[in-house]
């Protein structure tokens, strides 16, 4: 009998208490500093016992704080992430209907090229009947209990015809299948209407998630549309009208200038008459390329392809589903203001991710799928655009290439060795494979943001040691 390797723990001096963490067994438990004794007791090697750590023994054990070896612990891992890859309880598709988009951050891929639009992709009926033929055909195959269809781009309300024919073509395979089907739009809200949610509410459409770069000043500068004209007034009347119709999720984007606008943003939010049917709020960094030239203090954000560019057309600005999970809600967080942004968005009433559970992703799920508009398939939003990274097609072309790219997704691990002995392997995966695949070339190698783990932890601690209270 040893500790577990995935024991953390966060000792809470005012209380006299520890919060203790299982990162595998997901136990969490408030305990007196005897019991972390013991624990480090039974991992020097001593086993004599009174009748009363007997109890807490086996308490500790059926927790999953103590195991029998870490042999056994280490397999038990390789196991469940064998499961969490073959699981077929639900299979996800994530189709972007185009890469074309109405605004021009500046940090996004479409918002520095005037004549992008001219050329992006954009998905036609004819490529969506394949599409639907094809996740038909996966439906056989899986047989899950629920299909997740969610609908991303460039900005997926530019191309309404393909995301009704996908709604309601794949809902006609789903039913005819005894499975259910959930829809997730993810969207930058300019377009979104209550006829929008209406046509999409018969066919599953369980959430959308919308961008706000700041309060309103701020995010007009980082969203505006092509003509520079602002947003922020606009989307807001459209989440107040389809508030009632639909869940909504809001996503930000910060950069070392934007980031303390967040505040006033939730203190705006807070006063909103829709503000119930807020469902979550994320937060995150802007993927861009840092500069060297930039002044102390600017926050270390990381490029997400070659030239200064994201690896494609991608709506980079958007990551995160409309449900509880979704593209890339494991990307790149940082420490302190990750965390600040957080407690001020729990502050203000609103729930947003603790910051430990943020894995794995789905590139570690071999029945969750990315398609881009001309049908190929990707392993996850983040690559898609790159042509030497598909995976495969809908009309099932084969290349070399392609196959090539889908053995080495095959390969990849949620268990990655760099990881070594990490505590927080089972809710991280390794971090986000597209970070490693841009920061070291190598998606095989972690992503490590253990510290910002860390401190979400400690807020985690508190929080739960609060609500006790």
């Amino acid at each position: 009998m040893q500790p577990s390797m995935f024991n953390v723990q966060v000792p809470l001096a005012e209380r006299n208490e520890v919060y203790l963490m299982n990162t595998f067994s997901d136990a969490q438990l408030l305990v007196t500093p005897d019991v972390t004794d013991l624990i480090a007791r039974i991992g020097r090697g001593l086993h004599d016992f009174t009748l009363e750590e007997r109890e807490t023994v086996d308490a500790l054990t059926a927790n999953g704080f103590l195991v029998s070896s870490r042999d056994q612990e280490q397999q038990d891992l390789r196991e469940y992430f064998v499961n969490l890859r073959e699981d077929t309880d639900q299979m996800r598709a994530t189709v972007l209907t185009t890469l074309q988009c109405n605004f021009a951050c500046d940090y996004c891929f479409q918002g520095d090229h005037g004549d992008y639009n001219k050329f992006a992709a954009k998905m036609s009926l004819e490529t969506a009947a394949g599409v639907v033929d094809w996740i038909a055909k996966r439906l056989d195959e899986t047989k899950p209990e629920t299909f997740v269809l969610t609908l991303f781009g460039g900005e997926p309300l530019l191309n309404l015809p393909v995301a009704y024919y996908l709604a309601e073509h794949c809902y006609a395979a789903c039913q005819a299948r005894g499975v259910t089907q959930q829809i997730s739009v993810i969207t930058n809200g300019l377009l979104l209407t209550p006829e929008v949610v209406e046509r999409l509410n018969p066919y599953g459409l369980r959430g959308v998630k919308i961008t706000l770069d700041g309060d309103r000043h701020t995010h007009n500068q980082m969203r505006p549309l092509r003509g520079g004209q602002g947003t922020f007034d606009r989307i807001i009347e459209n989440m107040r009208k389809v508030a009632p119709l639909v869940p909504i999720t809001i996503g930000g984007n910060f950069d070392e200038a934007s980031a303390d606008s967040y505040p006033a943003l939730l203190d705006f939010l807070q006063q909103q008459d829709f503000a119930p049917y807020i469902n979550k709020i994320n937060f995150k960094p802007v993927l861009r390329a840092p500069e060297p030239e930039k002044p102390k203090g600017f926050i270390p954000l990381t490029a997400v392809g070659t030239n200064n560019k994201p690896l494609n057309g991608t709506c980079m600005t958007s990551a995160g589903a409309g449900l509880s999970s979704g593209p890339c809600d494991s990307c790149h967080f940082i420490d302190e203001k990750m965390q600040f942004l957080r407690d001020e968005t729990r502050k203000h009433g609103f729930w947003t991710p603790d910051g430990v559970h943020m894995g794995p992703c789905e590139i570690h799920r071999r029945h969750a799928y990315t398609i881009g508009p001309e049908g190929s398939l990707y392993a996850c939003p983040g690559f898609t655009g790159e042509a030497k990274e598909s995976t495969g097609t809908t009309d099932r072309r084969e290349a070399a290439r392609r196959t090539a790219a889908a053995d080495r997704f095959d390969r990849l691990s949620a268990h990655k060795e760099g990881c070594g002995d990490c505590s927080f392997i089972p809710v991280c995966g390794g971090g986000c494979s597209l970070a490693a695949h841009t920061e070291v070339g190598d998606m095989h190698q972690p992503s490590c943001h253990k510290g910002a783990m860390e401190s979400a932890l400690v807020s985690l601690a508190q929080r739960t040691a609060a609500s006790l209270s």
